[in-house]
């Protein structure tokens, strides 16, 4: 995972796009078992099922079971992790903008004095 730690496992899920598909799928279709899934999404069950493992491992999505079926749904802990991440990117462009706006009127302060 290296220096990004959970963020870094979070990125790499989020790499592949069966993934990222299944992961919309839930977020627009809401909780679903691999079957339903599998309807919606162009791979195999077991093709699933090995993505949802993944998705999981990283807190991207989490299941319940309801008799002999799991039925997934997103889960936000990883991207909670994750925006808290991108969130620092965000805070550092804002940081650098206001330095420069103190730079620019510092200038026009100096100028009209």
């Amino acid at each position: 995972m290296g220096t990004y730690g959970t963020v870094g496992a979070v990125l790499d899920a989020l790499g592949d796009p069966t993934r990222r598909a299944i992961l919309e799928t839930l977020r627009q279709g809401g909780p679903s078992s691999v079957g339903g899934l599998a309807d919606r999404v162009p791979v195999s069950r077991p093709a699933i099922s090995q993505h949802l493992k993944v998705l999981g491992a990283v807190g991207l999505v989490n299941h319940e079971s309801r008799g002999t079926r799991n039925i997934y749904r997103i889960d936000r802990t990883g991207l909670d992790e994750l925006r808290g991440w991108l969130d620092q990117f965000w805070g550092d462009a804002l940081e650098a903008y206001a330095d420069h706006i103190r730079r620019t009127e510092g200038r026009r302060t100096e100028e009209e004095t």
